[in-house]
């Protein structure tokens, strides 16, 4: 059985993703050789807001209940708000943010076209966890770029309306307890995608080049995906 160098166990040194709001004070494996072109990480950060802004969006109009949708709608206007931060920021580098996007679209709405479930709950809880993994990420990865490195983290930190699709989920599965087993199921899927997507937004290199590197990386974003899960009553 083919094992991903994620799966091996977990080393001795450890990656810590740096809280919400927390400036300093986490260990952080140096990603300078593995980090791509700034207009790539921007590029790439851009167009993910802006498909959960999307995903969201569809949501809402599947969603019946009023309170629901008004919850929805905050969390596609964090997304949206995250989008254009970001998009800010490649015009303030005299780039076209269409332009720097554009590269990264056809992979990254495969990426999301895979997390689209067949029942908008699979949908909602996949933003959520793939939206939890990937900013984690990109915070991690910010670090190779100074103040404008700083400034995305910022941006991917800030309020992100996650709250309210948690409540709407432990609210799902207290309503039926065949919940719990299909959204933990669907949770657990989720991972391989999302780190794929991870593991393509840095630069390239040869098969197994980097995996000792990236291995702490991966263990600690799985352990904050275990823990996302645990929040909502979910088996990882």
């Amino acid at each position: 059985m083919v094992r991903w160098f994620w799966q091996r166990k977990k080393p001795s040194r450890t990656f810590t993703l740096r809280s919400r709001g927390d400036e300093g004070g986490a260990t952080r494996v140096d990603f300078a050789e593995l980090a791509p072109e700034l207009d790539t990480f921007l590029g790439q950060a851009a167009y993910l807001q802006l498909g959960y802004f999307e995903t969201l969006t569809r949501l809402i109009r599947a969603t019946p209940e009023l309170a629901e949708k008004e919850a929805l709608s905050r969390a596609a206007g964090a997304a949206l708000d995250k989008h254009r931060g970001i998009v800010a920021i490649i015009r303030e580098r005299s780039g076209d943010p269409t332009d720097v996007m554009l590269p990264f679209r056809e992979q990254l709405d495969a990426f999301r076209g895979k997390t689209i479930g067949v029942r908008p709950r699979e949908t909602l809880l996949a933003v959520h966890l793939t939206s939890g993994m990937l900013d984690d990420f990109y915070c991690a990865l910010a670090s190779s770029y100074g103040d404008i490195g700083a400034r995305v983290v910022a941006i991917l930190g800030a309020d992100v309306q996650r709250d309210e699709i948690v409540d709407i989920i432990q609210a799902t599965i207290s309503s039926d307890e065949e919940w719990r087993s299909l959204l933990s199921m669907w949770g657990r899927r989720l991972v391989g995608d999302t780190l794929l997507v991870a593991r393509a937004a840095l630069r390239e290199s040869r098969p197994g080049e980097d995996d000792e590197q990236l291995e702490p990386v991966f263990a600690e974003l799985m352990g904050a995906h275990a823990r996302r899960m645990d929040a909502m009553g979910l088996a990882s």
